[in-house]
C-alpha cells in the first residue's frame, strides 16, 4: 500500500530550522497527513471505477453446487474447446493465467473479472459490491475508512469502461448466454473464454486451428490490452505455461492438468496483425520479458519551500539496494497513476496492473521513493504497488500480475545483488516503524492473502527444506489454499472475513488454540483476528529459531517471547531449516531492538543533523535467538532540499544486524549480540 506518512520521507511542511530537527520527532504528529492522503487515494480510485470492487458480492451458488460445477470443470474445457474448435490446450493455457483455474465462488477480481476465464464485468462488480468498512471506523494501519461508494446513479455506462475492463458482455453477445450465468457459473464462463479466442482468431484472419502454435495473435487480444508489448507479453506467459505444463487443484476441489509441450514454437509475428498501438519502453528498467513504460513521478518545487514526490540519488553507487517492498495499491489502476504523478502526494517506483501484468515506472532505481512508511527502508529500496485489495480474499490477484511481477523482482534481484528470500523481499507489512510513535501506524499490505509460496516459486527460490529437524530454523510454509485461519473486519469490524486460502499462521502463548494469542506490546492493545492485525500472525517465508515442541505444535522465538504454532505432521505448515542466529552476548540479560539502522552521531559531518538512534519498545532476551536477514553499516540518506548539492550518505562505524523479530523485521547492533549457527 502507498504510504504517504511522515515517516515515509523527511517532513517537508516546515521551513527553517525546523526543517533540520530529528525525523522521528515529527512523525507521530503527521500521522493525521498520511489519513487524509489516503482518502484522496481513495477517492481518486472510486473516480476510477473500482475501489467499490474492495468488497466482492458473493456468489448466490451455495457452496455445494460450487462443488457439482467444479467437477464438470475438466469436461467444461473439452466440450467448449470441441464446440468453438479452439485447442484445448490453449484454452486451459489462458484460463490459467487468468485465474489458475480457480471459479473464486462467483466473486469478481480487483478488476471485475469472474470466473477460470476472468471474464470482466467491472460496471456490474461497481454497482453490486458492498462497502469494505463500516463508515467512520479506523483500521490499525492509521487509514481511515474507505470512502463511501458512488452511487447507483453514477456507475459508469460500459461504453465509458476500456475494453479489458467488459469482456464479459462481448462474450455473452457470442455464445447468447445471460450474463449473470457466465459470472456465476464456471462451465459457461469457460464456453464464454472459448467463444472470445474464436472470435479473435477470425478477426485476424486466421483459421480455427488445431495447431495451438498458430493462436499467439488470438491469445495476445485476450485481456484486453490496447498496446503490442502488453498483449505479446501476456500471450509469451500463456506459451510458457503450455511449454511447461501445469496441473493443481482448484479452490472447488478440481484436479486439474494441462500436458506439457515443450517444443511448442508460436507464431509470434501474430502480433504485427493485431493492430495494437506501440508503446515506447524508452527510459525504464525492465526485463524484456515484460510489458513496460514510463510514467513518471515528479520531482517539482511547489508552495513554501516545499517538493515531491520523492528525492533524487544516486544508488547503487551512493549506498546499496538491499530490499524490494511488494506493496498493494488499496486503489485501482488509473486513480494510483493519478496519485503517482501528483507532486504533493507519495512515490513508488512499480506499479502493475491486475488484468495482463502491465507494468509502468515512476522512479528511476537510483531514486528514492516515498513507499515503504520508513526513511531508512525507503533509502535502501524499490518499491513495486500490485492493483488490488488486502481486506478482500475474493478481489483476487491474477495468475499474469505474479508472473510480471515474479520477472521484475528476479530482474532487479540481479541487477543489484538483492537475495531473493523474505529478509529481502519484504512485504510492506513487514518493514518496521522507525520508532515507537509510529509502530501502531505501520500498513498491513500485501496482506495474508497475497500468495508467497507460489510467488518465490514463479521467483525460481521455491521454499522447500534446508535442513534437518536439528537444524535449530523453520521456514513458515503452510499449504495455501487449505490453510485457512478465521479473520475478522475485511467488511464489517468483528465479523467474519470469507472463508479462504492465506499465506499467514497464527501465533499462541501456548500448544492449544484455547490459549491467548501473542500480544505485539508496540501496539498497545489486545491482538484480535482482525485481518490487519500483526501481532499473532507469521507469513510464508519467513524463518524463525526453534523455541520448543510439542506434540503437533511448534515455538518459535518472536517479539521477545516464546510463541506457538500448531504444525501437524501430516499437514506441516512450516518446513526445517538451518542458518545464522544472534542472541545476546555473553553478559547481557538483554538487548535493545531498533526499527533503522542509523549510524553513530560522530559520524555525522557538519552540516548534516544527527540522526537520533532510538531504541523501540523491544527485548532480545538472553537465550532467545533470531535469524540474520543482513549485516550492514549504520546509514543515513540526509535529503531535506529540492537542490541536491546538500544531499549526503553518511555511513557510520556502528554495525547492525537485520532481524527476523515478529512479523516485521527489525535491527540490532552487532556489538550487542553474538552470532552463532542455529542448531547450536
Amino acid at each position: 500500500m502507498i504510504d504517504g506518512s511522515s515517516a515515509s520521507r523527511y517532513p517537508r511542511r516546515t521551513s527553517g530550522p525546523a526543517r533540520l530537527l530529528d525525523r522521528s520527532s515529527q512523525e507521530a504528529a503527521l500521522l493525521t497527513r498520511d489519513r487524509r492522503i489516503r482518502r484522496t487515494a481513495g477517492a481518486l480510485a472510486s473516480a476510477a471505477l473500482f475501489l467499490p470492487l474492495l468488497g466482492a458480492a458473493p456468489s448466490d451458488t451455495a457452496p455445494s453446487d460450487a462443488r457439482a460445477s467444479a467437477s464438470r470443470l475438466q469436461l467444461a474445457f473439452a466440450s467448449a474447446a470441441a464446440e468453438y474448435h479452439v485447442p484445448q490446450s490453449v484454452l486451459l493455457g489462458v484460463s490459467y493465467l487468468q485465474s489458475r483455474w480457480d471459479a473464486h465462488a462467483g466473486a469478481p477480481s480487483v478488476t471485475g473479472g469472474y470466473g477460470p476465464m476472468h471474464l470482466t464485468d467491472a460496471r456490474t462488480a461497481l454497482a453490486d459490491a458492498p462497502p469494505h468498512h463500516a463508515e467512520g471506523t479506523e483500521d490499525p494501519r492509521g487509514d481511515s475508512a474507505r470512502p463511501p461508494l458512488l452511487p447507483t446513479a453514477e456507475v459508469p455506462h460500459s461504453s465509458e469502461l476500456p475494453a479489458r475492463l467488459k469482456t464479459l458482455s462481448k462474450a455473452a453477445d457470442l455464445t447468447g448466454i445471460p450474463a449473470e450465468r457466465l459470472r456465476a457459473d464456471p462451465v459457461a464462463n469457460v464456453a464464454g473464454g472459448a467463444a472470445l479466442l474464436a472470435a479473435a482468431q477470425k478477426d485476424l484472419g486466421e483459421p480455427l486451428s488445431k495447431d495451438p502454435a498458430a493462436w499467439y495473435g488470438a491469445v495476445a487480444r485476450f485481456p484486453g490490452a490496447d498496446d503490442s508489448a502488453t498483449a505479446a507479453a501476456y500471450a509469451d506467459d500463456v506459451y510458457d505455461v503450455l511449454r511447461s505444463g501445469a496441473e493443481r487443484t482448484t479452490d472447488a476441489g478440481q484436479r486439474i492438468a494441462l500436458a506439457a509441450q515443450p517444443d511448442l514454437a508460436p507464431d509470434s509475428a501474430q502480433i504485427t496483425r493485431t493492430g495494437l498501438r506501440t508503446v515506447g519502453a524508452d527510459g525504464t528498467e525492465c526485463p524484456r520479458t515484460v510489458s513496460c513504460e514510463w510514467i513518471p513521478a515528479p520531482y517539482e518545487q511547489f508552495g513554501d519551500n516545499d517538493y515531491g514526490n520523492h528525492d533524487l540519488g544516486d544508488r547503487p553507487a551512493s549506498q546499496s539496494i538491499d530490499y524490494i517492498v511488494i506493496h498493494d495499491t488499496e486503489g485501482a489502476w488509473e486513480g494510483v497513476l493519478n496519485l503517482v504523478q501528483d507532486p504533493t502526494y507519495v512515490s513508488w517506483h512499480y506499479s502493475l496492473r491486475s488484468t495482463d501484468g502491465h507494468i509502468a515506472q515512476h522512479v528511476k532505481a537510483k531514486d528514492v521513493a516515498w513507499h515503504a512508511g520508513n526513511w531508512y527502508v525507503n533509502a535502501k529500496s524499490i518499491g513495486l504497488e500490485h492493483e488490488g485489495f488486502l481486506a478482500n480474499p475474493d478481489a483476487w490477484y491474477t495468475e499474469a500480475m505474479y508472473r510480471t511481477s515474479a520477472r521484475l523482482v528476479r530482474y532487479l534481484s540481479q541487477k543489484y545483488g538483492i537475495p531473493l528470500d523474505r529478509q529481502h523481499i519484504l512485504g510492506h507489512d513487514t518493514v518496521p516503524g522507525p520508532t515507537t510513535a509510529t509502530i501502531s501506524g505501520m500498513h498491513t499490505d500485501p496482506g495474508p492473502y497475497w500468495d508467497w509460496r507460489h510467488y518465490f516459486e514463479l521467483l525460481g527460490r521455491p521454499l522447500v527444506p534446508t535442513a534437518s529437524a536439528h537444524g535449530g530454523l523453520v521456514t513458515i510454509r503452510p499449504d495455501y489454499a487449505t490453510n485457512r485461519p478465521v479473520y475478522t473486519g475485511c467488511v464489517t469490524k468483528g465479523e467474519p472475513c470469507a472463508d479462504h486460502g492465506s499465506s499467514e499462521v497464527r501465533l499462541y502463548s501456548d500448544h492449544s488454540e484455547k490459549s491467548a494469542l501473542i500480544t505485539d506490546i508496540g501496539l498497545g492493545k489486545a491482538p484480535t483476528t482482525d485481518v490487519n492485525d500483526l501481532s499473532s500472525r507469521v507469513s510464508t517465508g519467513q524463518q524463525y529459531a526453534v523455541a520448543g515442541r510439542y506434540g503437533d505444535w511448534t515455538a518459535i522465538w518472536y517479539l521477545g517471547q516464546k510463541a506457538w504454532f500448531k504444525n501437524p505432521k501430516a499437514n506441516p505448515t512450516a518446513v526445517q531449516a538451518g542458518g545464522r542466529v544472534v542472541t545476546p552476548r555473553d553478559g547481557l540479560k538483554s538487548v535493545p531492538v531498533y526499527g533503522r539502522a542509523y549510524p553513530e552521531a560522530s559520524a555525522y559531518p557538519a552540516g548534516v543533523p544527527a540522526q537520533e538512534v532510538s531504541p523501540l519498545p523491544y527485548k532480545v532476551l538472553a537465550g532467545q535467538k533470531y535469524v540474520i536477514g543482513e549485516q550492514q553499516p549504520g546509514q543515513y540518506y540526509y535529503a531535506v532540499t529540492f537542490n541536491t548539492d546538500a544531499h549526503r550518505v553518511v555511513t557510520g562505524k556502528d554495525l547492525y544486524y537485520q532481524i527476523q523479530f515478529g512479523h516485521r523485521v527489525a535491527f540490532v547492533r552487532a556489538a550487542d549480540v553474538r552470532v552463532q549457527p542455529s542448531g547450536s
